[in-house]
Order: structure tokens, then sequence, then C-alpha cells
């Protein structure tokens, strides 16, 4: 199995899981070792420190008790004799609160050989006590000399179990001294592996990163013809791409418009071959035929069978010479007579040459404007031509009865130039997502008896305009065919 190198990404990853686990162990190890600490110095503290002070109160106690047995015999006040008690009830409390803290053998020995001790020293007291008390005092006096020794004794044994308290705190420092070490070398091994981890985090982003991204803008700057500019090279590469997209938008555009264009052209080619031999095979006998029922429309009487069937057959001749003519005028470029020209006096003119129709379709039109819109450069047959083509596929939408609005406005193609705006809005049952995008490609129709091609033509005669015709529809809630074309700018003044 051949063994895969890892991408860049993964190898940043990887430096950086490096880095971030390097800090998480760090953090983990000085959490840890800082409870550790603080578990050790409440140790020394609960317990070293207390039984230390314990024993420093009671040898205080036990020095306390030197001296009141020689005031006793010098002026036999009991009063010293009732302190002398008390000093040694504070001494044993202590002792025996030296038992309860102690936790080693050593330690409950060494508190042992004390409390035996000590238990002597205060008989051996009590006893030349005795003697002061019955006048014995050259008996008293010699056994009071003994007693010393088991005082010095004692203090001796207090200082020794005070020394075994004092090796324990020493160990527990020499203990947080190796584990401070300890933490210092981790941290330093810790510190040198994120230092080579940054080194070589750093150096894969120069060398595999930035480098690459530096070549890639100057190339890309280069291939602009942009004089470089010395800035971040992430800023850099951002605008370069930003161009490189909006270009790559550009073309893509351009590239779809071209493709629309060159299907449209390859249908008009085969198009125009259609319609020429449709023009020479179908139209001179079509119109020998119109005029031969003129002829008879005029001389025969007809019964009224007989006329609804001559109307038919002339309705049916009118509708092929239709067919033909838009196949005709689909497959030439429409022969523009450019005047100036109120888009308002176009819509007129199409909604009184349609009144008839619009009545036998029962349909009510409606015009809004504020005012005539300004002139135009425009053919006003062929615009009439689209309102017509408009108005009537309305109806048709319609079938029986409905409303057309037309609304005449002005407005602005973005770049500071005015615009005519006439918006055709009826009330019919609307287009579907799915047929909006298809409805001004030619040949596409939802009518039985349709060609497909109305929609196309006045799509071409407006962009022949400059002007341009797009639909705007909800299903259910009618239709908005809008017509935009550029207003004519007003003449320099002299």
């Amino acid at each position: 199995m051949r063994f895969r190198p890892f991408n860049l990404r993964s190898r940043i990853y990887l430096i950086l899981a490096g880095l971030v686990m390097m800090a998480a162990m760090g953090g983990v190890v000085t959490v840890w070792n800082t409870f550790r600490i603080e578990r050790l110095l409440s140790e020394v503290i609960n317990s070293d420190v207390t039984a230390f002070r314990v024993v420093v109160e009671m040898e205080a106690a036990l020095v306390n008790q030197k001296g009141f047995v020689t005031y006793y015999y010098i002026d036999g006040n009991p009063d010293w004799l009732r302190q002398l008690g008390e000093y040694r009830q504070i001494f044993r409390r202590y002792l025996d609160k030296s038992r309860q803290i102690a936790s080693t053998p050593a330690q409950e020995k060494a508190l042992d050989e004390i409390a035996t001790e000590y238990q002597t020293y205060v008989d051996t007291k009590d006893i030349i006590v005795g003697h002061y008390q019955r006048g014995e005092k050259e008996v008293g006096g010699r056994l009071h000399q003994k007693t010393r020794r088991h005082f010095f004794k004692i203090l001796s044994l207090c200082e020794e179990y005070k020394n075994l308290y004092l090796k324990q705190m020493l160990a527990a420092e020499k203990n947080s001294q190796f584990q401070a070490r300890a933490i210092r070398a981790a941290a330093s091994v810790g510190i040198l592996f994120s230092f080579l981890l940054s080194t070589l985090l750093a150096f894969v982003l120069v060398e595999q990163v930035f480098k690459p991204v530096r070549a890639l803008t100057r190339e890309t700057e280069i291939q602009e013809g942009v004089k470089p500019i010395e800035e971040n090279e992430i800023s850099a590469l951002s605008r370069s791409v930003r161009g490189l997209i909006k270009d790559a938008g550009e073309t893509h555009i351009e590239l779809q418009k071209s493709r629309k264009h060159l299907m449209a052209s390859e249908k008009m080619v085969m198009l125009g071959k259609l319609a020429a031999g449709t023009a020479h095979s179908i139209r001179n006998p079509l119109t020998s035929v119109k005029m031969r029922l003129f002829s008879l429309s005029r001389s025969l009487v007809l019964t009224a069978i007989q006329q609804d069937d001559f109307n038919v057959i002339s309705e049916e001749i009118r509708h092929i010479d239709t067919i033909v003519q838009n196949f005709l005028e689909f497959s030439r470029p429409p022969r523009l007579n450019m005047q100036p020209v109120s888009p308002s006096n176009v819509v007129d003119n199409a909604v009184k040459l349609l009144e008839h129709r619009l009545r036998s379709y029962g349909v009510q039109v409606e015009v809004e404007r504020k005012r005539k819109l300004p002139e135009v450069a425009a053919d006003s047959e062929q615009m009439k031509e689209v309102l017509v083509n408009l108005i009537i596929n309305a109806c048709e939408a319609m079938r029986t009865s409905g409303k057309i609005i037309i609304r005449e406005d002005l407005g602005n193609d973005g770049n500071g130039n005015r615009t005519a705006v006439i918006r055709l809005s009826d009330t019919g049952p609307g287009i579907s997502e799915s047929m909006k995008i298809k409805i001004f490609e030619p040949f596409f129709t939802s009518k039985e008896e349709g060609t497909g091609l109305g929609l196309s033509i006045a799509m071409k005669i407006v962009e022949e305009h400059n002007g341009l015709l797009d639909v705007e529809s909800v299903e259910g809630q009618g239709a908005t065919f809008i017509i935009t074309l550029p207003v004519k700018p007003p003449p320099a003044e002299a």
C-alpha cells in the first residue's frame, strides 16, 4: 500500500492539534500539581504545624510549673500550689491533644515517654510538697534537687518530639521542591516543543501558503496588467480572486447570452429557409383563394348556414395567413423607422385599435398615468404591434371577461439614465414558475392553435429599441408584462 503524504490542510491541523495538546497537557499538569501542593501544604499546616504548636504550648506549660514549690517552701502560701495545679492541667490537656494528632508510631512512642517522665516528675513534686507541709523541709529540699533531672529530661523529650515534626516538615519541603523542579522541567519541555511546533507551523505557512499566495497574487496582477501593490498577501489575493470571480461571472453571463443568440440564430436560419419555401408554396395560392372568396362573397346569395361556413373558411384562411406572416417576421430582423414618439401615444393607439375585440372578449382596459411619458426613439408601428400582441394574449388568457390595467411611469436604469416603463397587468390565471422562463422562447406556446412566436417577436422588437421586456406573475393572481425603454435625452441648450 503506497503511503499518501498529508495535504497542506492536514499538516496545519496536525501542528495546531499538537500545540493545543501541549497547551492542554501543560494546563492539566499545572492544575494537578497545584492540587498536590495545596494538599501537601494543607497536611503540613493541619497536622505538622498544629502538632508543633501544641508541643510548644506543652513546653511552656511545663516551664511555667517550675518555681511554685520553691515559693511554697519560702512562704507557705497555698495559692502557689493552686497555680501549679492549673499549669499541670494545661500540660495534660496539650499532651492529650498531641496524642490525638500523632500519626506515626515514633510520635506515639515519644509521647508515651514524655507522659511517663512527666508522671514521675509530678509524683516526686507531690512527695516534696507533702514533706514541706509536714515541716520536713530538709528532707524535701534534698528531694527537690533530684526533680530537676526529671524536668530537663521532659524538656529534652519535648525537643525530640518537636524534631520529629520538623523532620516531616523538612521532608514536605523537599517533596514540594522536587515537585516544583519537576513542574519547571515539564514546563521547559512543553515550551521547547511548543516553540518547535510553532516554528514548524510558521515554516509551513510561509513556504506552502504565503509564498504561493504571493506568487499567485503577483501572477494575477501581471495577467490583469495591474501594478503590484505592496500589501497583505491575503488581502491582495482576496482582491484578485474577487476580480477573477467577477470576470468569470460576467464571462458566464456573456457565454449564456452568446449561446442563446447562437441557438436563436440557428433557429432563424432554419426558419428563414422554411419561411422562404412557405412564402413561395403557400402564400401565392392563399392570396388567390382569398381574392376568389372575396369575389364570391359579393356575388353569391347564401343561406345562414352557408354564410356561417363561409365565415369559418375565411377565418381559417386568415389564421393561416397570420401564421405565415409570423414566420416571415421572426425569420427576418424588423425594419425600424425610428422617430421621436411618446410611448403614451402608442398605448392610446393600440387600445383604440382593439376596441371592438376587447368588447367581444368582455375585457375592460384602464390606463393609469399621471402625465404623458417623455419621448423615446422608437418605431411607433412596431411598438404598437408589441402592445397589441400583449393585450390580445391577456384577453385570450382571461377568455371571457376580465380587466387589463396599463400603468405608465418613469424609472431609472441604475446608471442615472431615465427610462419609460409600461406595465400591462391582467386578472387572468397567471403564469407558473416553470413557464415564466420559457414564454419568450421561440415556438413555445400553451395555446392549442398558437405558433409560439408572438412573444418572441415582441421581445425582439423591444430589444431592437435597446429596451427590455420582462414578466412578473404569481400563478392564480394574474400576470404583468413590463416594457422598459430608454428615454430620449433632452436636446442640449445652445
